[in-house]
């Protein structure tokens, strides 16, 4: 392979991919190589499918790793408003961000998206839902959702992967970067290590573009190369579990509904996130052996559940400057308690003190869709301050949908999204560093699919504008 190249992207997500993939659009001839520490999309395969368990695969999850990110590999969600998806906008503007998401929307079409656009109903009922939400003190997020689907999302990626490869643009896989090269206060390239092989690649722009999956390696490179960044918000929180019939309005009317409210008597933001009608609760497995819950949600596979997250959102004050790792303390007792496993407990146990036995989920309306998972106490690790947020924003819910604070409703635990660090840019996402650039989930200023593949399409435009690529 060469050693020197005109662009170097670090990680397979949206935000690499798009940075790519927008490039080529615009015809660029620039010599592009991607990085990926995870599989290609045809060999992501995760054995739980067939042992029913998840068996700790090393030395990558092929859920959270590989080409596509951690995301498509869960539900597969574009959201399709400027309000959802981070703080990007607050960088570029509302009317760009905008702009940039109907346009990269298009792209996904092409590839192979669902025309099929959920969260677009209009009459009486989202009326209603609005008006119980403003009475709960609750504020929602009106976002048109492109549903990929999980097994779905996974063909468009290949397509992708495809084009990019006919295209000339050279695939790394299963290679990890370790470090970026510096010359003063300027990136020449990256250090990265094919099994046992460490090599050294220059290019003339280097993109890092890791995901939440590469968040804690960014922060820690931030630190090593004085890469200007700050600490910004990390969410705990909990995967919620309810049968159908209880989300049945506002999964037809809205298919995800977004509520963010600040319960009493801290007044953290609290916010809905990643729901999945009919979806199932997965786990995934980060560094250090470290597991989290998420949610998948496919096109035609379907459960009697719905599932969806509720984030608490920590913001730390001097002299504290680690949430990242504060959140993965968190998954770690959570954890030891689940040996090894994702906690399980039932809304109404714990309101009554008490923890949830095995024997009680078996005989409950609602049945876990994550078989694996372990009942027990999650509020004995849980930081107190999250856990009152937590059950006060349930009650909230209540209001906006009837049952939602049922006692038999499934709280896994934890559920932790790591986009702490947040790197300082410019408008033409520029960094301190001269030639390096962070994207995506991993740098702080998107979550999610769509604004992270909209950095990516910016990121494109911009080495093009200014770099000459």
């Amino acid at each position: 392979m060469n050693t020197q190249y005109d662009l170097i992207i670090v990680g397979a997500g949206p935000a690499g991919i798009f940075t790519a993939l927008e490039l080529l659009r615009r015809n660029s001839q620039a010599k592009m190589l991607l990085i990926e520490k995870g599989k290609p999309v045809e060999r992501r395969r995760c054995p739980k499918d067939k042992t029913g368990t998840c068996v700790n695969c090393k030395p990558t999850c092929a859920i959270t790793t590989g080409f596509s990110g951690a995301g498509a590999f869960s539900d597969g969600k574009l959201s399709l408003s400027y309000q959802v998806g981070g703080e990007l906008p607050d960088l570029i503007g509302e009317d760009f961000a905008q702009e940039l998401i109907d346009y990269t929307d298009k792209i996904y079409l092409e590839f192979g998206a669902d025309p099929h656009v959920e969260g677009q109903f209009q009459g009486a009922e989202i009326k209603d839902i609005r008006k119980r939400a403003i009475q709960a003190g609750l504020q929602l997020v009106d976002c048109p959702i492109r549903h990929l689907g999980t097994e779905k999302a996974q063909q468009l990626y290949l397509n992708i992967q495809n084009h990019l490869a006919a295209k000339g643009v050279e695939m790394l896989f299963e290679t990890e970067c370790e470090n970026i090269i510096l010359e003063g206060s300027v990136c020449k390239g990256v250090r990265i290590r094919d099994g046992k092989e460490i090599r050294e690649i220059f290019g003339k722009q280097v993109v890092i573009a890791t995901g939440r999956r590469g968040a804690d390696w960014l922060e820690k490179l931030c630190a090593e190369h004085h890469i200007a960044h700050k600490p910004g918000t990390v969410d705990i929180g909990v995967r919620v579990e309810c049968r159908n019939e209880v989300m049945e309005v506002i999964n037809k009317v809205l298919y995800e509904g977004k509520l963010i409210g600040y319960p009493a008597p801290w007044r953290n933001k609290v916010r809905t996130f990643c729901q999945n009608p009919g979806g199932f609760v997965a786990q995934e497995n980060y560094d250090n052996d470290l597991a989290v819950v998420n949610g998948h949600s496919y096109k035609e596979r379907k459960s009697d559940n719905t599932n969806l997250a509720i984030l608490v959102s920590h913001n730390f004050t001097e002299p504290f400057n680690q949430p990242i790792s504060y959140a993965q303390k968190v998954g770690e007792l959570t954890n030891m308690l689940g040996a090894g496993h994702i906690l399980v407990q039932r809304y109404g146990d714990i309101l009554d003190g008490k923890r949830t036995w095995t024997k009680e989920l078996a005989r409950a309306n609602l049945r876990p869709t994550l078989k694996d998972a372990v009942a027990g106490d999650i509020t004995a690790a849980m930081p107190y301050r999250a856990m009152v947020n937590i059950i006060e924003f349930i009650k909230m819910v209540d209001h906006v949908v009837p049952g939602f604070a049922s006692p038999e409703t499934l709280l896994y635990s934890p559920e932790l999204k790591f986009y702490s660090n947040k790197v300082k840019m410019d408008a033409d996402l520029e960094t301190n560093i001269e030639g390096l650039h962070c994207l995506g989930d991993s740098s702080g200023w998107t979550r999610g699919l769509m604004m992270a593949s909209v950095m990516g399409v910016l990121m494109g435009r911009k080495l093009i504008e200014r770099h000459g690529l």
